[in-house]
């Protein structure tokens, strides 16, 4: 199943407490019991911005769980491919 990059802007998300970050991460876990061909993978967050990792059948699902949970989707990117250091270091890299 494609996995998503989704984008919300989110002012002042970075100063949200312990407990306001829960409130959040319960609601939308709380739609995504209702939408389950959708997968939460991980987030994370900077000042004003939260950059999450969904997997899904196609973006319209990924808008409709930011819909029912009130979330902004400024964003959603299908992931193509992840690269990391070891991209790198491939052995058909030439010598």
């Amino acid at each position: 199943m494609p996995k998503f990059l989704i984008e919300r802007e989110i002012p002042g998300l970075g100063k949200l407490n312990p407990a306001e970050l829960q409130a959040v991460s319960q609601k939308s876990c709380d739609v995504l019991r209702t939408l389950p061909q959708v997968q939460w993978v991980h987030s994370y967050l900077t000042d004003n911005k939260l950059y999450c990792v969904y997997i899904a059948p196609d973006e319209e699902a990924v808008r409709e769980h930011a819909r029912r949970g009130g979330f902004p989707a400024n964003s959603v990117a299908a992931i193509r491919r992840m690269i990391d250091p070891t991209t790198a270091e491939s052995s058909a890299a030439p010598v």
